[in-house]
């Protein structure tokens, strides 16, 4: 068999993992772990499992994990800039506490709030919590992104990292049916030296990106 080229790097370097009656690949080149594509769910059941999800804008709780994020663009740029929030969700907690903190915000959401017009616009950060271990062709989605970053703009990314073979076999972020893409911190480096931009990891769960 072939092996799968990396919905991030490109590279034609992985092999298979299987995991609970599940077929998994590994890149070699960035560590990026991908579900096989006939194991995802179908658009209905995956909107099914977020719709099911209790993340309310009041929610103290929600804004603390939220801050992990948000706290970084707190600390590097200030206000009154225009950010983004990708993947905002049916709750969109960052984007309240944005308005609230003096940012200019706007929210992108494939099922909750798609509006396209928005991927098209320039921001001076763009955060996107718990969305990309969801996304298929992360580069793809990841590159738009990239794109609507002003020159000298943050990209907050919020999501857990994959480590070894044997622990992502038992991890609990992979049961998750709609998690279907995991990052290594070697994969945050592929994307940052192929935007040759500048990146840091000020939390285990947490990569900001600089635009140059």
């Amino acid at each position: 068999m072939c092996p799968s080229p990396c919905p991030l790097c490109g590279a034609v370097d992985s092999y298979v993992l299987p995991v609970a009656g599940k077929q998994y690949h590994r890149c070699r080149a960035c560590e990026l772990v991908w579900l096989d594509a006939g194991d995802h769910l179908v658009p209905a059941a995956e909107k099914a499992v977020y719709d099911g999800h209790d993340n309310r804008v009041d929610d103290l709780h929600y804004r603390r994990f939220l801050m992990r994020a948000f706290g970084e663009v707190l600390s590097r740029v200030p206000p009154p800039a225009c950010g983004l929030d990708f993947g905002c969700g049916p709750g969109p907690a960052l984007i309240a506490m944005g308005r609230e903190a003096g940012y200019q915000m706007a929210g992108y959401d494939k099922f909750y709030a798609d509006f396209p017009e928005l991927l098209t616009r320039q921001y001076d950060f763009i955060t996107s919590t718990e969305v990309i271990e969801h996304i298929a062709a992360p580069r793809a989605a990841l590159d738009g992104l990239w794109d609507c970053l002003k020159p000298g703009g943050i990209l907050v990314l919020q999501t857990q990292r994959v480590l070894g073979d044997e622990r992502f076999k038992s991890w609990r972020y992979r049961h998750d049916p709609t998690h279907i893409v995991f990052f290594a911190e070697a994969s945050f480096h592929a994307l940052a030296a192929r935007w040759q931009a500048d990146l840091l990891f000020p939390h285990a769960d947490v990569a900001v990106i600089t635009k140059p």
